[in-house]
C-alpha cells in the first residue's frame, strides 16, 4: 500500500472557454442546427415538499464539442434526496436530479473524434470544470480550484449560467470532456451506480495502491459501503466489514467480506486492535472515530467518504500521532480516475446490487433510501418516463 499514487494523465487537453466554436475542419460531421435541441421527458421537484413530478426539461442542441445521449437508467444517490428536499441549503427549482447517468450517443458535434451515434457511455457527477487550473491540468477536475460544474443544480457557465438538470431524464447533452465510456461487458443498469458510488470508493483505494495482501475496512455497508467491499476484493485485499447491526453480517459476507465485525462490541474491536491498512468510512451520520484509529497499524489511514450533517465526535489527535495514522478525506474522482474505475469494474466483473425502479415509484424509493430498506442501489428505468409535453418546465 503506497500512499498518493498519481492519478491517470487526463483524457483531453484542455481548451479555454471560447476554443470550440471555430468551424469545423473540412470533411468533418456537420454541427447540429442551432434551433435542434429536444425536449426530454423528465421528473424533478418544483419544491423542496413536493416530491418528484413529471416535468418537461428543453435540452441544448449540441455544441462543436457536446455530445447528446440518450439516457437508459440513471442511478438514484441519497445526495439526490438532500437535494431535492432542500435539505442542503437554498436551491432553484425546479430541480431534475441525477448524476449517475447511462445511455447511449445520440447525436455529436462536429469537433467530436472520440464517440459515435450508438456507443454507450456514462456522465456521473460533473458535467464541466474551469479546464485551466492545477488540479483540472493534473487530471482533478472534481477538485477545480474555481469549482467544478455539477450534474444538476449548478450553473453551467459555458451556457449562460442556466441551472444544470440531471439525469432523471430521456436525454442530456453533455460536453464531451465529461463523458465516460461504460464497457459493454457491464450491464447498464448495473454500471449506472459506478458513477458515483463506484468511483467515490475506487478513488481512495487506487490513492493508497491497494493490493494484494493489504486489510482494508470498510464502515458501513450501504451503497458506498457495498461497493468499497467489491472494488476492494477486486485489487486482492482482505476486508473486514465494520457494522453496528448483527443484521448486516450475512450480507456482508455474501459480498465478499473476509471478516465482520460489530463495532458496539468492545471486545470485537480490541480483538482487531492493529490489524487494519486502510479504512473506508462511509456513514453518513455522526460517529466516534476514535476506536476505528485504534485498528490501524503504523501508517495506516481513515478516508472519511460520507458527509454527516450535523458535528462528529472530537479526534483525538494522540490516536493518529502514535501510530502516524492519517486522516482524509475524498471526493468522487477526476475523468480519467473515473474512466479507469469503468474498466477496471469491466475486467473484474465488479457492478453495484441493484433495484430498478419506474418512474412512478421515485418517491417511493426515496422514502426506502432514507429509511435504508435498499440493497443496496436504486436505478431509475427512464424507458418508464412519460413522454415529454411540447412546452418546456425546465
Amino acid at each position: 500500500m503506497t500512499p498518493g499514487r498519481p492519478v491517470p494523465p487526463p483524457l483531453a487537453n484542455p481548451i479555454s472557454p471560447v476554443a470550440g466554436t471555430a468551424p469545423a475542419a473540412a470533411g468533418a460531421p456537420a454541427a447540429a442546427a442551432a434551433d435542434s435541441g429536444v425536449r426530454a421527458a423528465a421528473y424533478g421537484a418544483v419544491s423542496g415538499a413536493s416530491g418528484l413530478v413529471p416535468l418537461t426539461v428543453a435540452r441544448r442542441a449540441p455544441k462543436p464539442d457536446d455530445v447528446e445521449i440518450a439516457i437508459e437508467f440513471c442511478g438514484l444517490c441519497h445526495s439526490d434526496v438532500h437535494a431535492t428536499r432542500g435539505e442542503w441549503g437554498g436551491q432553484t427549482y425546479p430541480l431534475i436530479p441525477g448524476h449517475e447517468i447511462v445511455g447511449t450517443v445520440s447525436r455529436t458535434g462536429s469537433n467530436v473524434k472520440d464517440f459515435v451515434v450508438g456507443d454507450r457511455v456514462g456522465v456521473g457527477c460533473m458535467v464541466d470544470s474551469c479546464r485551466e487550473c492545477e488540479s483540472c491540468l493534473d487530471g482533478l477536475e472534481q477538485y477545480c480550484e474555481n469549482g467544478m460544474t455539477g450534474t444538476y443544480g449548478a450553473k453551467d457557465r459555458r451556457n449562460g449560467d442556466a441551472i444544470t438538470q440531471g439525469g432523471y431524464s430521456s436525454s442530456i447533452v453533455v460536453d464531451r470532456r465529461y463523458v465516460l465510456r461504460v464497457p459493454e461487458l457491464l450491464d447498464p443498469a448495473a454500471a449506472a451506480p459506478l458513477l458515483c458510488a463506484g468511483v467515490t470508493t475506487f478513488s481512495p483505494l487506487r490513492h493508497f495502491d491497494v493490493e494484494e495482501g493489504d486489510v482494508v475496512g470498510v464502515v458501513g455497508l450501504g451503497g458506498l459501503g457495498h461497493m468499497a467491499v467489491k472494488l476492494a476484493k477486486a485489487m486482492g485485499a482482505k476486508v473486514v466489514v465494520f457494522t453496528t447491526s448483527e443484521s448486516k453480517v450475512a450480507a456482508a459476507l455474501e459480498l465478499g467480506a473476509d471478516e465482520v465485525v460489530l463495532s458496539r462490541d468492545d471486545a470485537a474491536m480490541a480483538a482487531a486492535n492493529r490489524s487494519i491498512d486502510l479504512i473506508i468510512d462511509t456513514v453518513a451520520a455522526p460517529h466516534d472515530l476514535n476506536p476505528f484509529f485504534r485498528t490501524l497499524r503504523v501508517d495506516g489511514a481513515l478516508f472519511q467518504l460520507g458527509l454527516p450533517s450535523e458535528a462528529m465526535p472530537p479526534v483525538n489527535p494522540g490516536a493518529l500521532i502514535r501510530r502516524r495514522i492519517a486522516y482524509a478525506g475524498s471526493l468522487i474522482g477526476g475523468i480519467a480516475e473515473t474512466q479507469e474505475m469503468l474498466d477496471f469494474c469491466a475486467e473484474h466483473g465488479v457492478v453495484a446490487d441493484i433495484e430498478l425502479v419506474a418512474a412512478g415509484q421515485l418517491n417511493e424509493a426515496y422514502d426506502r433510501m432514507v429509511a435504508g430498506d435498499v440493497k443496496y442501489r436504486f436505478v431509475l428505468d427512464t424507458s418508464t418516463l412519460q413522454a415529454a409535453a411540447e412546452e418546456a418546465d425546465v
